[in-house]
């Protein structure tokens, strides 16, 4: 009886023999356990900087803004464009159990100088509460307080894009800069967030005390001076964020006379719905593109059987002879079924470390985080050994199938 070692042993043996035509016949796995685990881990590396991305906007927030959402966007109408006030703010805080802050924002735009240099970037009005709602932090200087806001002082802090671009030598806190030719001292400088899922620069900002703005920057194009361009709200705790939700849109149709079945003029936005839904569009797309790619591995395991083919034939005499010699029809089809898988499980190897090094060459170019998964590359692996089982059984039966004398017989 043939020890399954002496089988392996001349499995392997047999692929050596001809290195060439067996790294050409693995390279259709090679090439399909390439692109699936590349394909894959470029989609995880999406998902995780899209959800990286959403929660630099702030953790357990909604964003409310003017305008009822209707298909694809924000429909705008002569009453809804200024339609959120201070005062749904100060309601929305004290009314609704669960909200942790509040924050009111009014957006403008305007040309910052600074040292003969000049800059245009967003403007936002804010609160001190700002900062808690989008989890910003300070990276050097301090925030404005309360009683400076409500005073109405020209103080502003920048963020680290304004920064670097009004002031390259990075001493930004305690300058001097104009906006609209109006004086305004710098007291702070925002933490960097980078770049939102929709690409816009985070730290392309500076903000200013709420009433600043709405007097000597938005001017007439920000309504009246109790209307404002966003409210930022934060719950507590994240599983409050649908109930909270809910709670927001009743309390401001309420409060705007929205009468029953009639369109809302505001809009509630819900970042973890939001994640949500990025993060199954691209596990979607990346599965698709993992499908697309698998095929590659059922183009190798037809290369494979080709050559086992081929080989069978040109081992008939050694067949025949193995038999004559006391070999059952079990041991040539083990034998010819072990070369089929390592041949594959071979490919296989060498496709995951290629498939790496490409996701990582590609993540390193856009910027995205690597992300490979251990169950993806074990998957990929045991599907690449299991097109060696597949596609190696006809021909493995094949062999086993020949009568020595004939396969003896033949030249």
């Amino acid at each position: 009886m043939i020890r399954p070692q002496d089988l392996i042993d001349s499995a392997f043996r047999s692929l050596r023999i001809n290195p060439m035509r067996s790294f050409l016949t693995a390279l259709g796995v090679i090439i399909g356990v390439a692109s699936v685990i590349a394909m894959t881990a470029l989609g995880a590396g999406a998902q995780e900087q899209t959800q990286n991305s959403i929660r630099s906007l702030g953790s357990n927030l909604l964003i409310i803004v003017p305008g009822a959402t209707r298909g694809q966007g924000v429909v705008f109408t002569p009453s809804s464009f200024f339609s959120l006030t201070l005062d749904d703010v100060e309601a929305i805080a004290k009314e609704i159990p669960g909200v942790q802050v509040a924050a009111p924002s009014q957006r403008a735009g305007g040309q910052i100088v600074a040292e003969g240099t000049n800059w245009n970037s967003r403007i936002e009005g804010v609160t001190p509460d700002y900062l808690i709602a989008r989890d910003w932090t300070i990276g050097s200087g301090r925030m404005f307080d309360d009683r400076e806001a409500r005073q109405g002082k020209p103080i502003v802090v920048l963020g680290q894009t304004v920064v670097d671009n009004l002031f390259p030598n990075g001493n930004a806190v305690g300058q001097k800069i104009r906006i609209n030719n109006g004086p305004y001292e710098v007291v702070g400088v925002l933490g960097k967030k980078g770049q939102s899922a929709t690409g816009n620069d985070q730290d392309d900002i500076l903000i200013a005390p709420f009433a600043v703005v709405k007097r000597r920057i938005s001017g007439r194009f920000g309504g009246r001076a109790d209307t404002v361009s966003t409210i930022y709200v934060k719950t507590e705790r994240a599983e409050d964020l649908d109930r909270v939700q809910e709670e927001v849109t009743n309390l401001l149709r309420q409060r705007h006379k929205i009468q029953p079945g009639a369109m809302d003029d505001f809009t509630v936005q819900n970042l973890a719905s939001i994640a949500d839904t990025f993060k199954q569009v691209t596990q979607t797309f990346t599965w698709l593109l993992a499908a697309i790619s698998g095929v590659s591995l059922v183009v190798g395991g037809i290369g494979i059987m080709n050559i086992m083919l081929v080989s069978v034939t040109e081992r008939t005499r050694e067949i025949g002879l193995r038999k004559a010699l006391g070999a059952r029809s079990a041991d040539v089809l083990n034998q010819f079924g072990l070369e089929a898988i390592a041949l594959s499980s071979a490919g296989g190897a060498i496709g995951l470390v290629f498939g790496i090094l490409i996701a990582w060459g590609i993540t390193a170019l856009i910027k995205f985080p690597l992300v490979v998964s251990p169950a993806s590359a074990l998957v990929a692996l045991l599907v690449s050994a299991a097109v060696g089982v597949l596609f190696g059984a006809y021909p493995a039966w094949r062999a086993a199938r020949l009568d020595p004398i004939e396969a003896l017989r033949r030249e």
